[in-house]
């Protein structure tokens, strides 16, 4: 039986719609250049990007837009450069390039376990047993396994004491006071914590995977569950089969300041399967609770209890795991646009620098490393690591300035490969952009950072032209109503990637256009969660559904 995935939520901040356009209809030709093109391909290009910009879904819009040579420096193109704007996901380019700053591209991220004394020969720990957070984001269930294993391995069968999680690498802020408190059960908005678990290959933290299946016949129980699962989650199954024929109806939610989850509504008899994530609360207690199965499961029994604090100065060392170099953390970080890295790395930061793993220690970090590569900060107003909070604010410049420098960087390489490629087919090259502007000269040649909130959405990286020439680009729009316009950005990318200073150029109908192509991107039954089900929102008049969210947050790329 098939399982689909649904990540369809009410009120979802950032957002991309997968794309599947074959073709974009306002692919460009180049045409040889002729007396009459007196202007050229300059005045050219500028003339397509302003009336591109003039698509009617972005009325009333404002537009921060910079088009920028890598190569020389010349500003080819600006619209509202120096306007401050939401950025959305882009705030996810400066947090990645100061956590490069900060750690360095080969950091790892420790998890470890430690005890109050060193097993004796009995393998008996007198005391109590600590499992610290280091800000690792990958921490899934095996890897909490092979942890417990680890500790076996060093000799441990039993603990007189509790096991006690220690993530004080961070404060206890789990929530940005800027989000919004109706996005906390989804997983775009999960708690934060220095010690916490990932759900998935993706790395999704602080959250679980909720599944049910439907029975054979109506009437029968559906069969429901929690994955990673430990003893500090409860669920409630008031979930049934309904008839083969019968629209699904299915719920996942969880009371705040709880971890019972409830599974409510129906699934038609012999239909498909239902998926989603769902954030915990407490993600530390959730970490804790998973690594103490583990350990019992691998032959350690824990005398006492789960307990929570900070591990004291001299203990035992037991076992330690290590992330991923950060190198290799940024790609599904940015190519998923990943919100709870960006935030750990934030927190992270803050804990590096100053001992103080908070939003307001870890943006100042921030602002020192923006400094530090010679950025103007003024150009930045930075909230959160990730964008969903909508008092971020960069400008279409401020943005450019951090692409083009970038460039210069020692971690360049790294920072570049962790951007989405554009109709990449691989999920882990591709990212938010691996279903836009295939079967075009931006194919496999845009690398960009995407995002939107409701109202706002971005598209800004780079892109090399048909003559071979690098562009730094950013588009910013902010104040639409309907669907984001993405579209309009696939076309500016598509643009670029066929401009030539050696030629004159016009779109392939010939004058420019009036607007921008119809967006040809939208998936089969956008907005339609897994097994058809509605989610809160997703229908409503001006309520976002999955049309309105990072594709890999829908499950559409």
């Amino acid at each position: 039986m098939a399982i689909l995935r649904s990540r369809a939520l009410p009120r979802a901040r950032l957002l991309v719609r997968a794309c599947a356009a074959p073709v974009l209809a306002a692919g460009l030709v180049a045409a040889a250049a002729s007396p009459a093109a007196a202007d050229g391909p300059l005045h050219e290009l500028r003339r397509d990007l302003d009336a591109l910009l003039e698509d009617p879904a972005l009325e009333g819009a404002v537009s921060g837009v910079v088009v920028r040579s890598a190569d020389t420096g010349e500003e080819l193109y600006g619209r509202e450069p120096d306007t401050a704007l939401l950025p959305a996901s882009n705030m996810k380019l400066l947090t990645s390039a100061a956590a490069l700053e900060v750690f360095g591209p080969e950091h790892r991220f420790t998890t470890g376990v430690r005890a109050d004394t060193a097993p004796n020969r009995g393998g008996v720990v007198r005391g109590d047993l600590y499992l610290v957070g280091g800000a690792d984001p990958t921490l899934t269930a095996d890897a909490y396994d092979d942890l417990a294993e680890e500790v076996a391995d060093a000799g441990v069968r039993r603990v007189t004491g509790d096991l006690v999680a220690d993530d004080t690498l961070f404060d206890d802020e789990r929530l940005h006071p800027d989000w919004e408190a109706g996005d906390e059960p989804y997983y775009y908005a999960a708690q934060i914590s220095a010690l916490t678990v990932a759900a998935n290959e993706d790395y999704d933290t602080g959250v679980v995977t909720a599944s049910a299946e439907p029975g054979d016949a109506a009437g029968d129980p559906v069969e429901v569950g929690l994955e990673p699962m430990a003893d500090n989650l409860e669920v409630r199954n008031e979930a049934a089969t309904g008839a083969p024929d019968s629209a699904p109806s299915l719920q996942v939610t969880r009371e705040p300041g709880t971890n019972t989850f409830t599974f409510s509504g129906s699934l038609p008899a012999g239909g498909d399967g239902y998926e989603a994530l769902r954030t915990v609360d407490d993600p530390t207690a959730h970490a804790a609770h998973l690594f103490a199965d583990a350990l019992e499961d691998n032959g350690v029994k824990v005398t006492g209890g789960v307990g929570f604090g900070a591990a004291p100065a001299y203990t035992a060392e037991v076992a330690d795991r290590a992330s991923d170099e950060l190198g290799d953390l940024l790609v599904p970080f940015m190519k998923l646009s990943n919100n709870g890295h960006a935030e750990m790395l934030v927190k992270a930061m803050g804990a590096e620098r100053t001992d103080s793993g908070s939003w307001k220690a870890g943006t100042a970090v921030v602002e020192e490393a923006a400094e530090g590569l010679g950025l103007d900060t003024g150009r930045y107003d930075q909230a959160d690591g990730s964008g969903l909070a909508r008092t971020n604010t960069m400008t279409a410049h401020g943005v450019a300035d951090l692409l083009d420098t970038a460039r210069g960087e020692p971690w360049w390489p790294v920072y570049e490969n962790a951007l989405p490629l554009a109709g990449a087919e691989d999920r882990m090259v591709g990212g938010t952009l691996r279903n836009r502007m295939r079967d075009t000269a931006a194919e496999e040649n845009v690398r960009a950072k995407t995002g939107t909130l409701t109202g706002v959405s971005a598209l800004s990286g780079y892109v090399t032209a048909a003559d071979g020439e690098e562009l730094v680009f950013v588009v910013l729009n902010n104040g639409y109503s309907g669907s984001a316009p993405r579209h309009v950005q696939d076309a500016i990318g598509v643009r670029l990637a066929e401009f030539s200073r050696e030629g004159a150029q016009r779109m392939a109908d010939g004058p420019a256009p009036t607007s921008a192509p119809a967006a040809l991107d939208a998936p089969a039954a956008i907005g339609a969660p897994a097994g058809g089900t509605s989610a809160p929102g997703t229908s409503s008049p001006g309520t976002p559904g999955t049309a309105d969210l990072e594709c890999t947050w829908a499950g559409t790329c």
